[in-house]
């Protein structure tokens, strides 16, 4: 593959060459969130109103989806441009710049660096925090490309209890498998999403006057363990009015094949957190973490508006991938359902008309592209996502493709504005009416009457649905249909075993 990277180091020393005048990119990433944000309606009681005040400025996306459920997957996608069926990511590990393939793939922020931008980041945008190298990634030559010129801190977690708040949970007890008040004398000052709004502030504030800036802020919350101070425990009521809709026996139209995909996993199935009275608990942690996240938004946002950027800056806030809090019998995200898929995306802006609401599909990977348009940036021919350029000036431009979502190799979910398919590996399949079954609770794949649905989504399905790359672990799935063998994390599942609980 032609390298293509020119190092950043050479934007900082030409920085003079450049024009001044490109608008500057505010990007933000929170993790784990799922469409439980006020405007976006994913839940009723969900207090976001800094995020919903983005929304009314700019132009905002209510069907928008992410490439792969599952952290490393997709953010890989997002920056680098490409489905992960293309550059065979698909667990938590590898970092993509130990696959040859891509270690001199030029991201996102490494494209507006080549055209004279400082860009700088703090918390979680890469899964896991990569400051610039030190030393030569594992079968690479050369030196690792400078991924910001910049780094803060990463943020994460911040403070932790001394021990867990929660019970021993099953499937290993994972250490980050905790909620609930932290810390408890209501000071947000210790935790890890407060020092990234932070230190994103001081940059804004203390910004290149000759250069544009592209300024990245990654939330580590909602995700676990999410612990929030107290008050904004009280923004929720303490009864279960706060759980989500669930259906009975919802996954018996499901195929077996749909719990291979998330067979095993350190998240807790519904039927725990029921037994030990922590599902309430859960979901008040995960509304109250979103309303803190949304509160650390906002404090970046207003010093954007009150500084001389105000009127020249492109703010992008989008999720890594959905959650899940009970529906689907599950707690946490390797699903391809819209409750694992679903994520918020909002951009405002210079050259974006305000007010605007898009319930076409979209996806994560258009934001690269996007970006490229919008502040006049060299084109690039080798992105696969699709700019929203269109849908910014005007949301009622109609998109020509659905969003569509891998995890693993041969699993796959199409999300049309009406429908919902999913295609597993072994060939099983759901569909769902999303207009007149908005929770998915009814798979409807086995209707003759919807055979030409199908036969159309399927047409969506990924040409190119690369095998896992070399070194691959964490939440990584193989199936041979020729011995309809399964391989979950080394484990082979056999048609007869029990659904782990």
């Amino acid at each position: 593959m032609k390298n293509i990277f020119i190092c950043s180091v050479l934007a900082i020393t030409s920085s003079s060459v450049y024009a001044t005048d490109k608008p500057n990119i505010l990007f933000i990433a929170i993790d784990d969130q799922n469409d439980w944000i006020g405007h976006l309606g994913g839940h009723p009681l969900a207090k976001t109103p800094h995020l919903d005040a983005l929304a009314k400025r700019g132009t905002t996306f209510t069907n928008a989806h992410c490439q792969a459920p599952l952290c490393n997957p997709s953010r890989t996608s997002l920056l680098l441009g490409l489905r992960p069926t293309t550059t065979g990511i698909y667990g938590l590990k590898p970092w993509f710049r130990t696959v040859p393939e891509w270690s001199n793939r030029v991201t996102l922020p490494q494209h507006f660096a080549n055209d004279g931008y400082y860009t700088a980041a703090t918390g979680k945008i890469y899964h896991g925090f990569r400051k610039n190298p030190k030393k030569k990634s594992q079968g690479n030559s050369k030196p690792d490309p400078v991924e910001f010129e910049v780094t803060g801190s990463f943020g994460g977690v911040g403070t932790k209890p001394p021990k867990k708040l929660i019970p021993e949970t099953p499937m290993g007890n994972h250490p980050l498998m905790d909620w609930g008040v932290w810390p408890l004398d209501n000071d947000d000052t210790q935790k890890g999403d407060y020092q990234v709004a932070s230190w994103t502030v001081e940059q804004i504030q203390n910004a290149p006057k000759d250069r544009p800036f592209f300024l990245a802020a990654g939330f580590f919350l909602p995700h676990v363990p999410c612990y929030a101070t107290q008050k904004w425990f009280d923004l929720y009521p303490d009864d279960d009015s706060v759980l989500p809709p669930i259906l009975k026996d919802d996954r018996a139209d499901t195929p077996r094949f749909s719990w291979y995909i998330h067979w095993s996993l350190p998240e807790p199935r519904l039927k725990w957190v029921r037994e030990n009275n922590e599902w309430r608990n859960l979901v008040r942690s995960y509304l109250a973490c979103t309303s803190f996240v949304d509160a650390q938004i906002g404090r970046i946002v207003s010093v954007v508006e009150q500084s001389e950027f105000a009127d020249n800056t492109i703010i992008v806030v989008w999720g890594d991938h959905g959650w899940h809090l009970g529906e689907k019998d599950i707690t946490g995200k390797n699903t391809l359902w819209d409750r694992g898929t679903k994520v918020p995306l909002v951009f405002a802006g210079p050259g974006i008309t305000p007010q605007q609401t898009c319930g076409q599909p979209v996806e994560l990977l258009d934001i690269y592209p996007t970006l490229i348009d919008l502040t006049g940036a060299p084109t690039r021919s080798d992105l696969e996502g699709i700019s929203l350029l269109p849908q910014l000036k005007d949301a009622a431009t109609t998109r020509t493709r659905p969003a569509i979502t891998s995890h693993n190799q041969g699993n796959h979910g199409i999300r049309s504005e009406r429908w919902r398919y999913i295609h597993y590996a072994d060939g099983s399949e759901e569909l769902y009416d999303m207009h007149a079954d908005p929770n998915e609770w009814k798979n409807i794949a086995h209707l003759p009457k919807h055979a030409a649905v199908i036969e159309q989504h399927r047409l969506w399905l990924p040409t190119i649905d690369r095998e896992l790359v070399p070194d691959s672990t964490a939440r990584v799935l193989t199936y041979d249909k020729a011995t309809d063998t399964a391989i979950w994390e080394g484990t082979t599942i056999k048609r007869t075993d029990p659904i782990p609980d």
